[in-house]
């Protein structure tokens, strides 16, 4: 991960000239001791952003490979089924399933940073009270740290399964054989995950952070907390961690201990998704007036929801996933946001290779969008383009109902509600007539891409092509361009230009937003038995009643398809809990296309199995102008062919950590330390 020297705005002025590391390193022939750095409120202040530093920088997921404690991006998003990698990445071993426990990058460095987070977590909370602090910032920065650290617990469980909890700090002169710990159970930690998110919003998170327009922005409060507290019951409630998933079911430590609950009956599992609810609950009732889904013009500028006189489904929704810094103060939607990352690593992955002059640096068109992904959004009715595939496994079967049209290029130019080009004359069908997120987020061949800073107006706004021997298309001689030729728009805002003296915004990378919480919220609440009710409180003890209301539902997804310019689903599909569910896990898959979610998604789910073992498809990329049509035709994305093994559930404990830790168990199918 790159290291998050300026993580939160706060932290700008002890942060602007120089790094955490570089200031404990500043007394020459040693380091700063603890007690000197905590002997002054600034002092303080710079250890607790680096404990800060080991939160994910997703935009730099091409650098996965990288061995350093602070650049911990994960493979998600190429790792999954939304999008492939030109070159050779790391993600390609976990899709063809060749990654091992002896990867001594990804595997490795995800461990190390998370349980790096926990330790200086650890010493910040043991050593701040000797800072001058008032009462008050004590117990917020001890709250801060508290969090973190649950947080990095999340972080490591959803990744590698249950892991140990440390409950003290470790010296670095401990003895080995005071450090052989064993896994705790899935259950243990999330109960710990929950009671530390819990205890930080009790004993001293802010409110809401973001009121102190100097030191509050990104850092984490009340309202951050308990996102993180419905995501981490959300995955104990799911498939994967509740009992249910039979390969882990004889996971256990040394001494006999299994790790993962036992097979639930039905009311164990209502129980887990009753726990999401309540805390949904809590959400909206204490944060709901905080948050919600942005709305605004073509122009950006806020409009009070969909019915407003010139809203846009699609410039609503790209500003909601991708914010500039100068625009953070409008933007209700995000909860937790990294402000320091690689924003310029991640436009340049996604941008056309040459976007306007061939002599300058550009961008390197290395990330394409898989066929899968495209044929998921829907149409601007909202039907679905195609009812699935036919037997060989690639030829789309029609839905007659879509208006959807496979072959043929447009004649007419398709716009939106609010007049934006969507698509223009010459398109191919497949891409005209879909949903506004489609447009927001998917460079199909022949898209536009505005680059609104470019000085001149002939560098702006032009089509790219991905046909080979074009300027953005394959060449023998080069690995940048588009693996699927399909091309990913999502996080690049218009104004973005690398060349005719234009410039990259600098961008807030996302981690949590509002539609992520109504999305779980609807997805619990379809996990309850149809037509069962039950009693509950809230925070402050008031009753109420939850059940499988269709309504309340709808009132959730409804917002969500609606902010995105498709109707609600009809009434039908909420009375078959099974066909809701297909739907919520299609509206997640189009909602939090590229936000670190539907790698994870599919395992929590059971779905990995089938969905990772497809080909991957995308256009014909060998093709030529000359031969355009052929262009589209459905191919096997050379190199980029998945295969799935059940052990990839949960990345392997690395060969050297069980070497040390005889107590260490290794996950099932992965290489363990005899």
């Amino acid at each position: 991960m790159k290291k998050y020297n300026y993580i939160i705005v706060s932290l700008l002025a002890c942060l602007l000239t120089t790094s955490c590391n570089d200031y404990f390193d500043q007394v020459p022939d040693d380091r700063l001791s603890l007690k000197e750095i905590f002997t002054t409120r600034d002092g303080a202040l710079r250890y607790l952003s680096n404990v800060y530093t080991f939160l994910p920088d997703e935009f730099n997921q091409r650098q996965v490979h990288e061995t350093s404690l602070y650049r911990t991006p994960g493979p998600w998003t190429g790792a999954s089924d939304e999008a492939e990698w030109t070159n050779d990445k790391k993600e390609k071993l976990i899709n063809n399933n060749s990654i091992d426990a002896t990867e001594g990058t990804m595997v490795l460095y995800r461990w190390k940073s998370w349980f790096s987070g926990i330790h200086e977590a650890a010493v910040f909370t043991e050593n701040v009270d000797q800072a001058p602090l008032t009462v008050t910032e004590r117990n917020q920065w001890k709250a801060e740290a508290r969090a973190l650290r649950a947080i990095y617990y999340f972080y490591l469980v959803r990744t590698y399964g249950p892991v140990p909890l440390l409950e003290k700090d470790f010296p670095m002169d401990t003895p080995s054989d005071e450090l052989q710990l064993s896994r705790n159970t899935v259950d243990e930690c999330f109960d710990f995950i929950v009671s530390e998110l819990k205890g930080a919003q009790n004993d001293g998170l802010l409110d809401d952070a973001s009121t102190d327009k100097v030191s509050g922005y990104g850092r984490i409060d009340k309202a951050i907390a308990q996102a993180f507290i419905i995501e981490a019951l959300t995955y104990r409630a799911s498939w994967l961690f509740n009992g249910e998933c039979t390969y882990y079911s004889g996971l256990a430590n040394t001494d006999g201990t299994k790790l993962f609950p036992n097979k639930p009956d039905e009311a164990t599992k209502r129980a887990n998704w009753q726990k999401v609810i309540d805390e949904c609950n809590t959400f909206f009732s204490n944060y709901g007036s905080r948050y919600h889904l942005m709305y605004t013009n073509k122009d950006g500028v806020a409009v009070s929801g969909p019915d407003s006189e010139g809203f846009s489904p699609t410039e609503s929704y790209r500003r909601a996933v991708r914010t500039l810094f100068s625009e953070m103060g409008n933007n209700k939607e995000m909860i937790f946001y990294r402000l320091d990352n690689a924003a310029g690593t991640m436009q340049y992955d996604r941008m056309p290779n040459r976007s306007g002059n061939t002599t300058n640096y550009r961008g390197g068109s290395l990330l394409g969008a898989t066929q899968e992904m495209v044929d998921a959004y829907f149409m601007s009715n909202g039907e679905s383009p195609i009812s699935g595939y036919s037997a060989d496994g690639v030829t789309p079967i029609i839905n007659e109902k879509s208006d959807y049209v496979e072959e043929g290029v447009s004649t007419a130019e398709y716009k939106g509600i609010d007049g934006t080009l969507y698509a223009p004359v010459g398109t191919k069908m497949m891409y005209v007539n879909r949903e506004p997120r489609f447009y927001a987020s998917v460079a199909f061949n022949g898209a536009f891409w505005p680059f609104a800073s470019a000085r001149d107006g002939n560098y702006r706004n032009l089509q790219m092509w991905y046909y080979r021997g074009n300027t953005n298309g394959r060449t023998n001689a080069s690995d940048k361009w588009q693996p699927t030729g399909i091309g990913m728009m999502k996080y690049i805002n218009p104004k973005d230009c690398n060349t005719n003296n234009g410039k990259i915004y600098d961008k807030v990378d996302c981690a949590i937003r509002y539609a992520d919480i109504l999305l779980m919220y609807a997805e619990a609440l379809n996990e309850l038995t149809p037509g069962s009710s039950f009693e509950v409180a809230t925070w402050d003890g008031i009753p109420y009643t939850i059940s499988r209301d269709k309504e309340e539902m709808s009132r959730a997804i409804s917002q969500i398809r609606i902010r995105g310019g498709v109707p609600d689903y009809e009434e039908q599909v909420y009375e078959d809990s099974g066909e809701l569910r297909k739907y919520l896990k299609r509206e997640r898959q189009i909602e939090l296309l590229g936000e670190n979610q539907r790698y994870y998604d599919l395992r929590r789910w059971k779905d990995v199995e089938k969905e990772e073992a497809e080909p991957v498809y995308g256009c014909n990329v060998l093709m030529t102008q000359a031969k355009a049509e052929d262009f589209y035709d459905r191919v096997r994305v050379e190199k980029l062919q998945t295969s799935f093994s059940r052990k990839m559930y949960f990345w392997p404990i690395d060969y050297g950590e069980l070497k040390h830790n005889k107590r260490m168990t290794q996950a099932p199918g992965w290489k363990t330390y005899d």
